[in-house]
């Protein structure tokens, strides 16, 4: 009968390095109790971690001081493992699309599920919440990329997508500054045809200072995709709604912009 760590073993032989409970009891033989008892004596050596119930990942000695692998390398088997469909997007998106100023020190991954974080040593991953039929209309495959690790593929924001996430969930994404610079650093790659047929699946609000920041930094493209979505609105709205934006900066004077019907009520600077 097949120890534990056979099957450990074997996992990594074949260059998986994930499992299930279930997996794990099917191919070891082990009763409940003693397969518990294996995982936690497994857990103590540092030969698996589970960031969640019944999903296991397998360590190698490299991933110790980690704590985990790179979430990119198991993120995707454990989604299917919870059957909830996902993209990662914000911050690592933005730096897999070529955002070199952007630092991920966290995770982040848009899910149509409220879903608690999970923090392994020192990844800390990062679930935000999308209602389900926004996120059914913006997860269409025609508007995903793929990441690629040495462990398979993680489904990841197009780069109009995390333009648009980044925009509409921007206090995850480094306040208005880190948004401007993701759309610096990145909005060229933009394709005008799919941003306005996704931006019809977001806020006014969130589209109308996408397209600013877009005409501020020079993307006229991709700004001119975005125009009808502001024609017609006759609110106003503040560019950075947050308390730090809330009043005035020092040598910044709010103003309206016309076009946008945006209150640029905090200055726009990026690293070039």
């Amino acid at each position: 009968m097949p120890h534990l760590d056979d099957y450990l073993d074997g996992l990594l032989s074949r260059g998986r390095s994930h499992f299930s409970r279930d997996e794990a009891a099917t191919a070891a033989g082990l009763k409940p109790a003693a397969l518990s008892t294996a995982l936690a004596r497994a857990a103590r050596r540092r030969r698996v971690v589970s960031p969640r119930r019944g999903f296991y990942i397998v360590l190698r000695p490299e991933d110790w001081i980690a704590g985990a692998p790179d979430p990119v390398r198991w993120i995707d088997p454990l989604m299917r493992h919870q059957r909830i469909a996902y993209r990662v997007s914000l911050l690592r998106a933005a730096a897999f699309h070529g955002a070199s100023h952007q630092a991920s020190m966290v995770f982040q991954v848009v899910v149509p599920r409220q879903l608690r974080p999970i923090a392994i040593g020192r990844h800390r991953l990062q679930f935000v919440f999308q209602s389900p039929d926004a996120f059914a209309e913006t997860n269409r495959p025609e508007w995903l990329d793929r990441i690629k690790s040495d462990a398979g593929f993680a489904t990841v924001a197009g780069v109009e997508s995390t333009l648009l996430d980044s925009a509409r969930y921007f206090r995850k994404a480094s306040g208005i500054g880190g948004v401007a610079q993701i759309v610096f650093d990145i909005g060229a790659k933009a394709k005008p045809r799919i941003l306005k047929a996704l931006a019809a699946h977001y806020e006014s609000t969130t589209v109308r200072r996408l397209g600013y920041l877009f005409d501020r930094l020079g993307h006229t493209r991709q700004a001119g995709a975005l125009d009808g979505f502001a024609r017609e609105q006759r609110n106003i709205v503040p560019l950075d709604p947050g308390p730090a934006g809330s009043g005035r900066r020092r040598g910044h004077a709010p103003k309206i912009d016309a076009r946008w019907k945006v209150l640029v009520n905090s200055p726009v600077e990026v690293a070039r």
